[in-house]
């Protein structure tokens, strides 16, 4: 029995050896890619072969041969894999020859073929992080003037939790004009992200009734408003402003949890279950509202439904399981037992 094992693999090898589609592809995966396109060409016409052979002039520059090759395949092929391969391929010839929109429309149909794709992932990170940095480096050059310089300068601040250089850079913004949304709120959370300082807290209220005055429908302002009057201990007031937000926007469910909390700290027990229920609806995976719900039930004497939401927060507590779970342990952390 083992020679005969034995002999089919040997076979098998020979066969490898003298098919050049095979031997192809080997050489493809091994990344010797002028072996790989000699070997290639000579094989026998199929869609694996045409498809290894773009893939393999691509790896060597020559997009311009094999572009139209790797289009077809990712447009006709009905093998998921080569046709992934050729999509991924033909992104990356068409942005290194600055067909960015058409990079990004391959992109945007791979991931809708291939949904969590790390290659796929991969190639979108790259392509729209590229993008990102030409078009910010087109603004800088064309237009430095331009009041949207100074407002991506401040968003850049912000991520870098650089906040008093991200405000200044949003005044200038504001300066240069006036009338532009969401400066002024912005402006407004850069401030209460900087400090909670009693001088923070008033000009940030100030930036947001300013972007109210310009867009009087702007619910998130009207919440801000009420978080700063909170901070400031005036829960009537930030009431007034939570109830504004939630008639701009019923479906807004951290003004709902927000103010049902207020709610609960005037002993308003049921219609603070009333908008928990909403919130909950609205955002299923909130452990914070939740937690407030099983309160809100247990203070109303609907001790059941108060333990269906102990159940509910427990399940959301769970430690995430599978890969995150190996990677602390193999970072020494001990894992939380399930």
């Amino acid at each position: 029995m083992m020679r005969v094992i034995s002999f089919g693999l040997l076979a098998g090898i020979l066969f490898a050896q003298e098919n050049p589609l095979e031997k192809g592809i080997a050489e493809f995966n091994r990344g010797k890619y002028p072996a790989a396109q000699a070997l290639l060409e000579k094989a026998p016409d199929s869609p694996q072969r045409s498809t290894f052979l773009a893939l393999a002039q691509a790896a060597l520059g020559r997009c311009e041969i094999a572009q139209q090759q790797l289009k077809e395949q990712f447009e006709n092929s009905t093998d998921s894999n080569l046709r992934r391969l050729a999509g991924l391929a033909l992104t990356q010839c068409q942005w290194t020859h600055g067909d960015s929109e058409g990079a990004i429309h391959v992109l945007s149909r791979l991931k809708t073929l291939y949904p969590g794709d790390a290659d796929v992932l991969y190639q979108s990170a790259r392509v729209y992080m590229k993008g990102w940095n030409d078009t910010l480096y087109q603004m800088f050059q064309q237009v430095p003037s331009s009041y949207r310089v100074n407002q991506i300068s401040a968003e850049i601040f912000e991520i870098q939790n650089r906040y008093a250089e991200a405000a200044t850079e949003y005044r200038k913004a504001i300066e240069k004009n006036p009338q532009a949304l969401n400066l002024h709120f912005r402006l407004g959370r850069a401030l209460l992200l900087e400090s909670h300082a009693p001088e923070n807290l008033d000009a940030a209220r100030k930036e947001f009734e300013k972007e109210l005055e310009l867009n009087p429908g702007d619910a998130v302002a009207e919440y801000e408003i009420g978080q700063v009057l909170l901070t400031r201990q005036q829960p009537a007031e930030a009431a007034t402003h939570l109830n504004r937000a939630l008639g701009i926007n019923p479906e807004f469910p951290e003004a709902l949890e927000t103010l049902a909390k207020l709610r609960m700290d005037d002993k308003q027990y049921s219609e603070s279950v009333t908008l928990l229920e909403r919130a909950v609806r609205l955002e299923p995976t909130s452990e914070s509202a939740h937690y407030k719900l099983m309160l809100a039930y247990r203070n109303t004497g609907r001790t059941a439904d108060a333990g269906r939401e102990e159940k509910v927060l427990e399940k959301l507590r769970q430690a995430p399981q599978g890969e995150f779970s190996d990677f602390l342990k193999r970072l020494g952390e001990k894992a939380p037992k399930q």
